[in-house]
C-alpha cells in the first residue's frame, strides 16, 4: 500500500488511474457546472414565458385594431392593393394568402375576427399550442396580403410566434395551467425551481438576439451612428414623428448621446445570452425602456411593443419572483377561482392521472420538436449571418432568396436625410380642391411644403415605397381608391386626383423634389 501511494505521488496519472472514482466524480462535478451555466442562459423561466405568451397576444390584437383602420384600402378589391396587383408583384403570396381568396371586405373581415379570436386565446392561454398555431397562420396570411405595407415589427412578430410554438408558453399563469390540475403550491415552487432550456428555447432567445446584432453590425457600417448623428437626423424626419416626437429639444449633446447609448445596447446585446443574473436583467430593461420611448417619439407601428414583448423571456426568476410578490393573495385568488371554475375541486386527482397517461407521447412529440428547433436555430444564424455578410451565400441561395435584401438594417447603415411626404389632391366637381388622404380644403395651387405627413405607419410604408417604385400597376388601383375615399370625404362627387411624392433634404441648404405619380379622372358617384 506504501508503495503504490509513493508510485501515485511521484506519476499523478498514476494516481488518477489508481483512483477512477475520485476522476469521474471531478468530471460529473465540471459537466454538472457547465450544464448549470448553459441552463442560466440559455434557459427561460416558464413564468417569461407566461408573460412572453401575453404580450404576444396583446401585440396581435393590437395589430389587428390598426389594420382594420384600413381594412378596405390594403386587403381588398375595392382598395390601393387589389388581387391582381398583388398577383404581378408577389404572384406566390397571392396563391397562399388565405386573405386573397376573395377581394370582399366582409371575407377579410372574417378572418380578421377568426385571429383576434386565436390571439384572445394566446394570451389567455387557451389551448395555447393551437391558438399560437392558428395566430401564426393567420398572420402570415395577411402579411402575404400586402407586403407594401411592412416592416420590421411585422417580420420579428412572425418570427416569435413561430419559435413560441416550441416552448410551453401556457405552463404558466393560463388556462391549460389551471386545466392541468397542479396545485397553487405545486405551481409556484416549479415556477421558482424550473427553466425550460434546449433547442427550443435557445431558438427563441436567438431570433432577438439576431435582431440586435446584426443591426448593430449594419449600423458600424455607416459614419452616422459613430459619428453621433444619427439620432437627431432621425428626428428630422418628420414623417416618422411620433405622439411626442416633434417635441423633443434639438440639443446636440442629448441626442448624441441617444446615439451613442442606443450603439451601446446594440453592441452589448450578445451578453443577453452570455450573461446571466443581474448583468442579463439590466440589459434586457433597458432595451426595454428604450423600446417603449420609440412608442411615444416615433411612428413606427408595431415594432416598438413586439420588441418589448420579445425581450420578455430574458428576465431571470429573480424579476418574477418579485412580480408574483406584488400580485399576492389577488393571484392566488384569481388562480383558485380559475381552478374552481374549469376543474371543479382543485385537490380532484383526475386531471394529473390523465396527464400522466400521455407523458409517453409528450415526450416523443418534446424530442421531435426539439429537432426540428435545432434544425431552425441553426438556419437562422445562418441566413443571418450571410444577410450581414458575415458568411458568403453559396450561390443557389444567393440566386434564389438574396438574404442581402432581407437583413435588419433599421436605419442603418446611415438614416435617410430625405423627408418623405405624399401629396394626393382631389379636384371637386365645383373646382374645390381637398386633401385625398384627409378630407381638408387645400390651396388651387398647393404648395409642396403643404404635404401633409402619413396617416398611419402602414400608409407611410406603402406610400414610401410606392415613390420608389411608381409601377402603373399599383398606382392606377391607387388613384381609383382616392377617387372613392376623397369623393366620401368630401360628401360630393370628385372629378380627378392628383399624387405626387414630395422629398425634402433635411441636410443644410437641402433642396424640395416634387414628383408626380399619376392624374385620374373620377367617375361621378
Amino acid at each position: 500500500m506504501d508503495e503504490h501511494r509513493e508510485r501515485a505521488d511521484d506519476d499523478p496519472a498514476a494516481g488518477l488511474e489508481a483512483d477512477p472514482d475520485g476522476e469521474s466524480a471531478v468530471r460529473g462535478s465540471v459537466r454538472r457546472r457547465l450544464r448549470s451555466a448553459v441552463r442560466a442562459r440559455v434557459g427561460v423561466d416558464r413564468r417569461a414565458l407566461a408573460a412572453f405568451r401575453v404580450a404576444l397576444g396583446i401585440a396581435l390584437l393590437v395589430d389587428l385594431g390598426l389594420r382594420a383602420r384600413n381594412l378596405t384600402a390594403f386587403y381588398t378589391d375595392a382598395g390601393a392593393l387589389p388581387r391582381s396587383a398583388l398577383a404581378e408583384a408577389y404572384p406566390l403570396a397571392a396563391r397562399l394568402s388565405l386573405h386573397a381568396l376573395s377581394g370582399e371586405a366582409w371575407s377579410v373581415a372574417l378572418l380578421f375576427l377568426v385571429a383576434a379570436v386565436a390571439a384572445v386565446a394566446l394570451a389567455a392561454g387557451h389551448r395555447t399550442r393551437v391558438a399560437t398555431a392558428v395566430s401564426l397562420v393567420l398572420l402570415a396570411s395577411l402579411q402575404a396580403r400586402n407586403p407594401f405595407v411592412l416592416n420590421a415589427g411585422d417580420k420579428l412578430l412572425v418570427q416569435l410566434l413561430a419559435a413560441g410554438l416550441f416552448c410551453p408558453l401556457g405552463a404558466r399563469w393560463s388556462v391549460d395551467a389551471v386545466r392541468g390540475g397542479a396545485s397553487l403550491g405545486d405551481s409556484v415552487r416549479a415556477a421558482r425551481e424550473d427553466r425550460f432550456a434546449g433547442p427550443a428555447s435557445a431558438l427563441l432567445l436567438a431570433v432577438v438576439v439576431v435582431v440586435y446584432g446584426a443591426n448593430a453590425v449594419e449600423k458600424l457600417r455607416g459614419t452616422a451612428w459613430a459619428g453621433g448623428e444619427a439620432v437627431g437626423q432621425v428626428f428630422r424626419l418628420t414623417y416618422l414623428h411620433g405622439p411626442l416626437g416633434g417635441l423633443l429639444p434639438e440639443a446636440a449633446p442629448l441626442l448624441a448621446a441617444a446615439t451613442y447609448g442606443w450603439l451601446a445596447l446594440l453592441v452589448a446585446s450578445p451578453l443577453l445570452v452570455a450573461s446571466a443574473g443581474r448583468v442579463r436583467a439590466a440589459l434586457a430593461g433597458c432595451l426595454f425602456a428604450a423600446h417603449l420611448s420609440m412608442a411615444f417619439t416615433l411612428q413606427l407601428g408595431v415594432f416598438p411593443l413586439v420588441s418589448a414583448a420579445a425581450l420578455l423571456p430574458f428576465f431571470p426568476p429573480f424579476v418574477w419572483d418579485r412580480v408574483e410578490g406584488a400580485v399576492g393573495p389577488s393571484g392566488a385568488r384569481l388562480r383558485r377561482a380559475a381552478e374552481s371554475a374549469l376543474v371543479g375541486d382543485p385537490r380532484n386527482e383526475g386531471p394529473r392521472n390523465r396527464a400522466a397517461r400521455v407523458l409517453p407521447d409528450r415526450a416523443v412529440r418534446g424530442r421531435v420538436a426539439a429537432a426540428v428547433a435545432a434544425v431552425l436555430l441553426v438556419s437562422l444564424l445562418a441566413w443571418n449571418g450571410m444577410a450581414a455578410g458575415l458568411v458568403d451565400a453559396p450561390e443557389p441561395v444567393a440566386a434564389t432568396a438574396g438574404p442581402a435584401e432581407h437583413g435588419w438594417d433599421m436605419f442603418a447603415p446611415n438614416p435617410s436625410s430625405i423627408d418623405a411626404r405624399f401629396l394626393a389632391t382631389a379636384a371637386t366637381a365645383d373646382g374645390d380642391r381637398i386633401d385625398a388622404l384627409y378630407g381638408d380644403p387645400v390651396a388651387v395651387d398647393r404648395p409642396p411644403s403643404d404635404a401633409r405627413a402619413y396617416p398611419t405607419a402602414r400608409w407611410r410604408k406603402y406610400l414610401t415605397l410606392l415613390a420608389d417604385d411608381d409601377a402603373p400597376a399599383r398606382v392606377d388601383p391607387l388613384l381609383t381608391y382616392l377617387c372613392d375615399r376623397s369623393a366620401g370625404l368630401a360628401g360630393e362627387d370628385v372629378a380627378s386626383v392628383t399624387a405626387a411624392a414630395v422629398e425634402i433634404d433635411v441636410t443644410d441648404g437641402g433642396e424640395t423634389r416634387v414628383r408626380e405619380l399619376g392624374t385620374r379622372e373620377c367617375r361621378p358617384r
